[in-house]
């Protein structure tokens, strides 16, 4: 009985601690550093805004041994846009109202120039792997670039279970729900099913991952925004007057003005919250897919990456909104319990019953897709710590064991841990974002300066104290 109570009492500070992490250090954190970098930078989100938009031109290019640019910006979406991304916009609507939509998309602004930022470090100081994958992410550029040994560590380690065991399992859970809610799925089926669809995918390690990704993440995710698109085209006066709720309420003008879900705070918080944890700039956890990219200069990841989070923010996150809107389903001071299945809803009684399966594997899709990437990610930061090819292998088979397990488990406390880790961790990556601001721009000027040359190819030998730091022959 005793240790009954010891155990609630200790769920109660975990998930308090959460919350507070979330709704208030890290929000105002992740806004503050990237409004930092984007000064600094010079706001590359406007001046590079062609280099940005043009980043998935040749990034499909042949890297021989290694992964293309387009198949790390692949695993970044597939993880970025996922179950989190779509229930996490019905979240910021019934919990902000339609105004925290529009601060979802200025967060996504400076989101941009925080993952570009991310994203060089990541490239700059990435390491070759024996598998002949490179391999980068925060505890890569803390240890080598900053000399934080210890920083890197702990960052790898959080990366281990929070990225690569928690958020997978988590991901199967929603799915294993979904089908058993709507379809009568028992659950341990889709246990089984997903055991067997991620154990070839997770055991071919990093580059099966790449490979995975590669097409099934950008068609699933083109196929979401297309019925989205179907909807907002078929009701465009709906479209319209949903898209001026969205600026009244930003600023407490509207039906909504002076509630509890409309005021400007409320909704500036919940839209800056959602925004940021759907494109994760600054969590630290994309760099790994990042750094993992074989290109010719370091900014060309960092564009393709600021790419991403404009695709998984101001498109996926606007359409899903535009679409809940236009459904009539949302109405304000609603339940919150009802915003996980707001989106599929929105999209039956818009399109029929009849979509209600599609939707189903929609989810499913994203689901397995997020569940993979998360999984490389832990690998990443496992393999910082350790070449051991029985370690590695043993991890894979362990991922793809909880993974699975996460479709018949209770998954709460598991899912707050994580979130308290990765929030952690997001803390101790923006403290070292902030310290290395000089390399990127460093990064950013040398490109600017080759763009008007004969070759982009990053000469390192040009910064001495740079290339130091950096993994020897990575940039010869």
């Amino acid at each position: 009985m005793v240790s009954a109570s010891v155990g609630k009492v200790l769920e109660d500070a975990l998930m308090w601690s959460v919350n507070m992490l979330y709704s208030w250090v890290l929000v105002f954190l992740l806004i503050g550093v990237g409004i930092a970098i984007t000064v600094y930078l010079g706001v590359p989100q406007i001046k590079n805004a062609k280099d940005i938009f043009t980043s998935v031109s040749g990034s499909r290019r042949s890297a021989i041994q290694g992964i293309t640019s387009f198949q790390a910006f692949a695993v970044g979406i597939g993880t970025r846009v996922g179950i989190g991304n779509i229930a996490g916009v019905a979240l910021a609507l019934v919990m902000g109202g339609p105004g925290a939509i529009f601060w979802m998309w200025i967060v996504a602004l400076v989101g941009m120039g925080t993952s570009f930022a991310e994203s060089v470090l990541a490239q700059v100081f990435k390491e070759k792997h024996p598998d002949g994958v490179f391999r980068g992410g925060p505890e890569y550029y803390m240890r080598r670039g900053l000399g934080w040994k210890t920083a890197g560590i702990i960052f790898a380690v959080i990366s281990i279970f929070a990225s690569g065991l928690a958020v997978p399992m988590v991901q199967i859970n929603t799915v294993a729900a979904t089908f058993n809610a709507n379809h009568g799925v028992p659950v341990v089926s889709t246990m089984i099913f997903i055991l067997i669809l991620l154990a070839p995918v997770i055991l071919g390690g990093i580059k099966s991952v790449a490979r995975a990704s590669e097409y099934l993440a950008p068609i699933m995710a083109g196929v979401y925004i297309l019925i989205a698109f179907i909807v907002v085209v078929l009701n465009p006066g709906e479209a319209w007057n949903a898209l001026v709720w969205i600026f009244k309420s930003a600023f407490g003008f509207g039906p909504m003005a002076g509630g509890i879900a409309g005021g400007i705070f409320v909704a500036l918080v919940n839209g800056a919250r959602r925004g940021l944890f759907s494109n994760e700039a600054g969590l630290g956890t994309t760099p790994h897919a990042a750094g993992s990219a074989t290109v010719e200069h370091p900014a060309q990841q960092g564009f393709l990456q600021a790419f991403g989070v404009f695709i998984d923010t101001i498109v996926v996150c606007t359409v899903t909104a535009l679409l809940i809107l236009i459904s009539g389903l949302y109405e304000p001071g609603m339940d919150q319990e009802l915003a996980g299945s707001l989106t599929a809803q929105a999209v039956t009684a818009e399109m029929g019953s009849w979509m209600a399966l599609p939707m189903s594997l929609i989810i499913f899709i994203f689901g397995y897709t997020t569940a993979y990437g998360a999984y490389s990610y832990g690998q990443s930061a496992l393999d910082h710590l350790t070449h051991n090819k029985f370690i590695s292998y043993a991890f894979r088979v362990v991922a793809v064991i909880v993974a699975s397990l996460g479709a018949i488990v209770k998954l709460p406390v598991v899912w707050a841990l994580s979130d308290f880790l990765l929030g952690l961790g997001a803390v101790i990556n923006l403290i070292a974002l902030i310290a290395l601001m000089k390399v990127v721009r460093v990064v950013l000027k040398d490109w600017r300066a080759r763009k008007e040359g004969d070759s982009l190819r990053f000469d390192i030998s040009k910064y001495p104290e740079l290339q130091k730091r950096a993994d020897s022959g990575i940039w010869d």
